[in-house]
């Protein structure tokens, strides 16, 4: 890595995760994965200097580095706020030049941009788009897929930043003026805005809308495994030229053997090394989206593929579901209609979450709402999971005869249908409860199928273990 700073530049100030709670003076709760946080008297100090302003001591920078690390905070502009950023934009594209056209007029013209053609078939359709726009047009003779196209955007970018656009994005003017401030912090390797979905006014373009793949939601976080935003595409990305040469495997920096997924595969290497990534959900660039079912289910599956030659590379950045014995078993036992069982396997969890918060010398006032919480979660995360995985398993269990079908059946329905329709209710999308559960399960049935595929292909079962976590609760110690 290119630099070992452990501050947060000064100049910059943070603002609070919405999670985050302050349990007593000095105590932080909240972040991704969920910790608890103490600060030392002189954390505290700059937990103080950092509520009146910017960072302006070595403390409070570093204190502001752990905290938006940690996804308990993130980071605000300097003062100033908007730069102007040395930036050349790449757009891999694979014919469809009316996409293309609509890409390249809808960019300001302020940067540089580079347009790879990737072996596409129209060629002069290409060509001729790209010569109305007055943009650089580098031609790859045998289509190699996305990452192939876009290292050979970077061989010919000697900008300090570089702008991924996929030809299928629709951005807007100034998107990466907006963005470019989070570089002014000397870690951050890349910076990615919201995917909105720019769909039909048909049922799968309502869907999308409000369940698309690529929209990561409204709440900005850091790039990380295993945390609430664990990757971010490169349909539109702003990346440091240097730090993507940092992490470049044999020249290479996405994996040209990858045709889906190269773009986590590349986030999760920069982690790896020491840098940041952020998602900033305040741009948002417009993504044009499949019209059909047909071609919706298709990229689902197709994106599920990519699983597990991310698992081969990242063994333990890919779990597809994260389970506690004590709130698994709670699960088990209610779906199971075992009360007793559940409400031992709940108290056990109980007793064990105020045992640790009082080792560490923690409240544990609200502990029950929150193992409450965490019950819910569980039985989401399995509804989800079982739908992926195991579909053919439940629809079995729930046509099959034998002693008490109806519960049986109860739970099943539970597990197919509860995720769905709680993110309805959340949501409110445009779309009517029964149809929106109905493409839910389509899409994840879509992507299940694709993961299977991918872990036949590569012989691999990664992708589909549960991992068990026996710590229910992070408690860092107090450093800062």
């Amino acid at each position: 890595m290119t630099t070992s700073t452990t501050s947060l530049p000064a100049g910059f100030r943070i603002t609070l995760d919405p999670g985050t709670a302050q349990l007593a003076e000095g105590l932080l709760f909240g972040g991704s994965p969920v910790r608890i946080l103490r600060l030392t008297r002189i954390g505290r100090l700059a937990w103080q200097q950092l509520a009146d302003g910017p960072v302006a001591s070595p403390a409070a920078g570093a204190l502001a580095r752990r905290l938006t690390d940690a996804g308990l905070a993130h980071p605000c502009p300097p003062d100033g706020g908007r730069v102007t950023s040395d930036v050349t934009v790449i757009i891999p594209v694979h014919d469809r030049p009316t996409l293309l056209d609509r890409c390249l007029t809808a960019l300001d013209g302020r940067h540089p941009v580079l347009v790879v053609d990737d072996g596409s078939l129209a060629v002069s359709a290409i060509a001729e788009v790209a010569r109305r726009h007055g943009v650089k047009l580098v031609r790859r003779p045998v289509n190699g897929g996305p990452a192939e196209a876009r290292n050979t955007g970077l061989e010919h970018a000697t900008s300090e930043l570089v702008a991924f656009l996929d030809s299928d994005c629709v951005p807007y003017p100034g998107w990466t003026d907006e963005l470019a401030w989070h570089f002014a912090d000397p870690l951050v390797a890349a910076v990615a805005p919201r995917i909105t979905a720019l769909a039909t006014e048909n049922s799968s373009g309502r869907y999308t809308r409000a369940n698309g793949s690529l929209d990561l939601g409204d709440q900005q976080a850091r790039v990380a495994p295993n945390t609430r935003v664990s990757y971010v595409p490169t349909a539109a990305l702003i990346a440091r030229r240097a730090a993507l040469l940092d992490v470049a495997r044999q020249g290479a920096v996405f994996d040209p053997v990858m045709r889906v997924g190269e773009d986590v595969d590349l986030v999760w290497r920069l982690h790896e090394r020491g840098w940041r990534v952020r998602y900033d959900p305040g741009v948002r660039i417009d993504h044009h989206e499949p019209v059909t079912w047909g071609g919706l289910l298709a990229r689902r599956f197709r994106y599920g593929t990519s699983a597990a030659a991310l698992a081969l590379r990242h063994p333990t950045s890919v779990p597809p579901l994260v389970l506690h014995p004590w709130t698994a078993l709670t699960v088990a036992g209610l779906l199971a209609r075992r009360p007793l069982v559940a409400a031992a396997a709940f108290g056990v969890a109980n007793l064990a979450m105020i045992r640790t918060l009082r080792k560490a010398d923690v409240p544990s006032r609200g502990v029950p709402g929150a193992m409450l919480t965490a019950v819910h979660q569980t039985w989401l995360g399995t509804g989800r999971y079982c739908t992926q995985f195991a579909a053919p398993l439940l629809i079995g269990l729930m046509a099959a005869k034998g002693r008490k079908p109806t519960g049986r059946r109860i739970a099943v329905a539970s597990l197919l249908l509860g995720p769905p329709l709680t993110a309805w209710a959340r949501q409110r999308p445009a779309l009517d409860p029964v149809r929106f559960t109905l493409a839910t399960l389509a899409d994840d049935l879509a992507y299940g199928a694709g993961v299977w595929s991918g872990c036949l292909a590569h012989r691999t079962t990664i992708p589909v273990r549960p991992v068990i976590a026996r710590r229910p609760l992070r408690i860092d110690p107090p450093r800062t």
